[in-house]
């Protein structure tokens, strides 16, 4: 891999259009600011546990929390994503960080990726050349930047260790339908002070893990549901004109109607 350097420029590129995934104190944060929240849900058909030694398995399992669907084993995945158009509530007319003392952790940590399956490309981030050509930043796949590397293994174990209490507000809240992993999100918005009141509750007493409530897959190809009901999941294809409150958000092509 080639060696990366990093410095910010203030272009203020990274802080327009995006779903930032946030912690539950983060999220109680936001929307006591009153930003926006939505709920990125997805499910991991596991009818079976990995042989040991597989690291992306073992990665997702820690993220996740078990579920059934029908009769098929899964884990259920969720993002608290604070969610906006245009440029971040946060964001000055000057390009400054209105809340940088407290900016979340994803904010921190960008450019560099968390997830350590994921390379970091900066063809991918919005940062103009000249952000990329002094503060040594990776070397040979390796993080360098010793503040970047910490608050990654910081992320990392927030991640895993509220991957419970995601799944507990989304019950909590009456939503148990998720995407197939790797082809989509199905994105819930909840009125925001429910979701608040869940996240305090929540982060205040977290209940047992549910284990009993079964989730349902959406998807918008046919041939997915089809595979899903065949080895005894429960799930259906979004609606032409869905009745629900989510919103599906697809990696791939509708089937045709």
């Amino acid at each position: 891999m080639d060696d990366l350097n990093f410095e910010c420029t203030g272009c203020g590129n990274c802080c327009h259009d995006l779903r930032l995934a946030l912690t539950v104190t983060e999220a109680i944060d936001w929307l006591q600011r009153g930003g926006q929240m939505e709920l990125l849900c997805e499910a991991i058909p596991w009818p079976v546990e990995p042989e040991p030694g597989n690291a992306q398995a073992e990665y997702k399992r820690a993220r996740s929390t078990p579920a059934m669907s029908g009769t098929l084993p899964v884990r259920i995945s969720i993002i608290l994503a604070a969610a906006f158009t245009g440029a971040c509530p946060n964001l000055h007319a000057d390009m400054r960080c209105g809340i940088y003392e407290q900016r979340p952790l994803v904010c921190r940590i960008y450019p560099a990726e968390i997830n350590p399956f994921v390379a970091l490309v900066p063809e991918n981030k919005g940062c103009p050349s000249e952000a990329w050509q002094k503060t040594p930043l990776q070397r040979q796949g390796v993080l360098v930047d010793e503040t970047t590397y910490h608050l990654v293994q910081q992320s990392r174990r927030a991640n895993q260790l509220e991957a419970p209490l995601r799944t507990q507000i989304c019950l909590e809240l009456g939503l148990n339908s998720a995407a197939l992993a790797n082809e989509g999100f199905l994105i819930h918005a909840p009125e925001s002070d429910a979701l608040l009141a869940a996240l305090q509750r929540i982060q205040a007493a977290p209940a047992s893990q549910d284990t009993t409530t079964e989730w349902v897959f959406v998807s918008n190809r046919t041939e997915t549901v089809e595979t899903l009901l065949s080895v005894g999941a429960t799930g259906h294809l979004v609606a032409p004109t869905p009745a629900d409150t989510f919103r599906y958000h697809g990696f791939f092509p509708s089937s045709p109607s």
